[in-house]
């Protein structure tokens, strides 16, 4: 399968923050759940991402779960598109979903996070839930500043939720009542999303108990 846009310099991609402004509850969550965000894809083309997952309690799900995943307009059906997770030369359906609800990406990417906790850290995965969903509809300070995308600076905002900063059972999360959730984003990027991240701590740190990090890669030819 050949790429015919990669974004190499994301790998170094260097978010400079000049202001912060803030957001009303509504607006964080339109700015995270876009609509129109796949309506200028081409359909012969995937939107191809990766994700690198790292988890002390449960390293054997960190594996599991690192990998690509491809998104693209289902040939049978241009209203829908579908997510596929590739790894080891083997692909995996993870869902199809209507193109007017926008790049379902940030679906997956909360969802994992959800699924990720409760497997590791124990508890209801309900609970852990409305906590993410509550997250994602308050008011939050968002940060503007540039990515180096494809060797050129582009715009991005960033924002960043604390589910469990303030939960009355934080201290029993096992390391998950510190989860950081970011998500990126720039109008320069196919589908939105630049990069999506959750993590317990900073990485490169040894108390960092679970990171999960999907990054934007470029676009390829469509199987």
């Amino acid at each position: 399968m050949m790429k015919t846009l990669v974004l190499a310099g994301f790998l170094a991609l260097a978010v400079v923050p000049p202001h912060a402004a803030a957001t009303e509850g509504k607006e964080t969550y339109d700015l995270l759940f876009r609509n129109g965000t796949l309506d200028a894809i081409d359909p012969t083309m995937s939107l191809v991402y990766r994700r690198d997952v790292t988890n002390m309690i449960r390293p054997d799900a960190a594996k599991r779960d690192t990998g690509g995943i491809a998104l693209s307009v289902m040939p049978s059906d241009a209203t829908m598109v579908q997510l596929r997770f590739r790894t080891d030369g083997k692909h995996r359906a993870l869902g199809q979903f209507p193109v007017s609800v926008g790049n379902p990406m940030i679906m997956y990417f909360y969802e994992t996070v959800v699924r990720d906790m409760a497997e590791s850290a124990g508890g209801s995965p309900f609970y852990i839930r409305n906590r993410v969903k509550e997250a994602l509809t308050q008011p939050t300070a968002f940060e503007e500043g540039e990515a180096v995308v494809d060797g050129k600076n582009v715009p991005t905002v960033t924002v960043r939720m604390k589910p469990f900063e303030d939960d009355p059972n934080r201290d029993r999360m096992q390391g998950f009542g510190d989860l950081e959730m970011r998500v990126t984003m720039s109008e320069e990027v196919p589908g939105w999303y630049l990069s999506l991240v959750a993590e317990t701590a900073p990485p490169n740190r040894d108390d960092t108990v679970y990171r999960s990090a999907v990054m934007f890669e470029g676009l390829e030819a469509a199987e």
